[in-house]
């Protein structure tokens, strides 16, 4: 798969507060993504944000 900063991604499970979009704020062996509903910042490895990604809502042209 190929994430870029700034995409829109929707994840399986849902944050605490409701919101299941996601923007990509950073790449790399770890990604760090924000919510878009409360804007709580996570960092997750590749490995496990990969098994938690769902489905691309905006892709950011580059």
């Amino acid at each position: 798969m190929d994430f870029n900063v700034g995409d829109i991604v929707q994840m399986k499970k849902n944050h605490p507060c409701g919101g299941n979009e996601w923007e990509i704020l950073r790449t790399g062996i770890d990604f760090r993504i924000k919510c878009i509903k409360c804007g709580h910042m996570v960092m997750l490895p590749r490995v496990k944000f990969e098994k938690g990604f769902k489905k691309f809502i905006e892709k950011k042209e580059q």
